[in-house]
């Protein structure tokens, strides 16, 4: 998608806010914001603008395209996840390639598409609480020395795995079935945080526990099961029988 102009970007944030006030705004579904306090256009904005482009005749957009039009703005976006959030943060009924279930059309992954104007993402509740303080998080940062707690990486320095990557810290859930509040956050790095959001229960010392009961959790659970040979799924149910 080619860059477009203050004058574009401004028109197609109010026919996306007319949409929202009118049918979704009742749902709990988020309005990003235009401009963050640099008075510069917001990612999420941004990709939500991309997304709805052509609209109703939207077009499956890959995060490298998507990515690339954040960047017009932002040339310094490594790796643009607003597609992902936009439906489960904000609301807004993106599908993407982990979820295609949810609409008949097959989502490639590592892509996405706006659905509808009309319908919030039928995953969402307007209810959940999405954030904690900031103060309450860098507390939480500070107990854990400024790193993951996945992986270690520090914040503000360079990856352990990925070098060329600086490490931001992010409220990253415990439990992705819960709300992201106090007591179910632990501080995660931005690849950390990234693929293993609703798919993996964690301790608090980053240790994984359990497998979650989302849609990735169970498709996690399906592909092993899938690609795993008979003997493996022998000794799996064994080991189940014995716990039953």
């Amino acid at each position: 998608m080619k860059k477009l102009s203050d004058k574009e970007i401004l028109e197609a944030y109010n026919e996306l806010k007319e949409y929202w006030e009118k049918y979704l705004k009742n749902s709990g579904v988020k309005m990003p914001k235009l401009k963050n306090k640099n008075n510069e256009y917001t990612h999420a904005i941004l990709a939500l603008i991309c997304l709805a482009h052509n609209y109703p005749n939207t077009n499956i957009i890959s995060k490298d395209e998507l990515t690339a039009f954040i960047r017009y703005y932002h040339p310094k976006t490594n790796d643009a996840q607003e597609g992902r959030h936009l439906g489960m943060q904000y609301g807004w009924f993106v599908s993407t390639g982990t979820r295609g279930e949810i609409t008949e059309e097959k989502i490639p992954s590592g892509s996405y598409k706006l659905i509808s104007l009309k319908q919030a993402h039928p995953s969402y509740s307007g209810e959940r609480r999405t954030g904690i303080k900031t103060s309450d998080f860098e507390e939480l940062k500070k107990e854990y020395g400024y790193r993951c707690a996945v992986c270690g990486s520090k914040e503000g320095e360079a990856h352990r795995i990925r070098k060329n990557c600086i490490v931001k810290l992010q409220e990253g859930h415990i439990d992705p079935t819960k709300d992201l509040i106090s007591g179910n956050i632990i501080p995660q790095c931005q690849i950390c945080n990234r693929p293993d959001r609703n798919r993996w229960i964690y301790d608090k010392n980053g240790r994984v526990t359990k497998v979650a009961p989302t849609e990735d959790g169970r498709r996690v659970v399906e592909d092993f099961l899938e690609k795993s040979d008979k003997k493996t799924l022998e000794a799996l149910r064994a080991y189940i029988d014995k716990l039953l």
